[in-house]
Formats: C-alpha cells, structure tokens, sequence
C-alpha cells in the first residue's frame, strides 16, 4: 500500500510524482527503490530528477530537445542506472518538451476573387 495509489476502472495507478508510468509497480514506484529516474515540467524544458546516497538530485535540461533526449539517455543507459526506465523517461520528456512549443499563428491567406 502507498498514499499515491489510486483505482480507476479497474486499474490500479499511481500519483507518485517521480512514477513515469503512472501505473502502480514496483519497477516504477519511487518510494522503494534505490535509484529513481522521474521527468517533470519546468518553466522552459525538464527538470530530470535521480536519488544518490538517499537524496532527490534535480537536473535541469533547457537547451532543445533533442539534446535533452541525448542527455536523458546518457544518463539512464549510458551510466547504467536504470536503463529499464530510458525509454519511459524519453518518452515523458517529449511530450512535455512538444507540449512547451508555441504554435505559430496561422497564416491568413489572400486568395483571389473569383469572378
């Protein structure tokens, strides 16, 4: 039992804010492992957080997406901590990195008048 869990239409998910299934696993749950990977928002980009030594260690990535792509990786699969959770993490951190771009206006287009 944990103080995230939540049951909807028979599924048990999980409000945990570094879970980033949002299922109730013990793969993703942040609360018994030792190493955690979680993605949240920031202003501009994502705030990627680890835990070493029993301490929540926030990283912020701001400078494009896919350099925040490569930076996730590299920090999951490429120190080999928790590259079980890389493709959920990249996955999380794109769609808030694509839900941060502006849309461009949309262009008016005169047309001729048809005679």
């Amino acid at each position: 039992n944990s103080a995230f869990i939540v049951r909807s239409l028979g599924t048990t998910l999980s409000r945990d804010p570094n879970n980033l299934t949002a299922k109730n696993s013990f793969k993703a749950t942040s609360v018994v492992n030792k190493r955690i990977v979680g993605i949240k928002a920031a202003e501009k980009g994502v705030i990627m957080t680890t835990k070493s030594k029993g301490k929540l260690i926030e990283t912020r990535m701001s400078r494009g997406s896919r350099r925040t792509m490569k930076a996730i990786k590299a920090a999951t699969v490429g120190s080999f901590y928790r590259p079980d959770l890389s493709d959920a993490a990249m996955r999380k951190a794109s769609v808030l990195l694509r839900s941060q771009k502006s849309k461009g206006a949309a262009k008016r287009r005169s047309r001729k008048p048809k005679n």
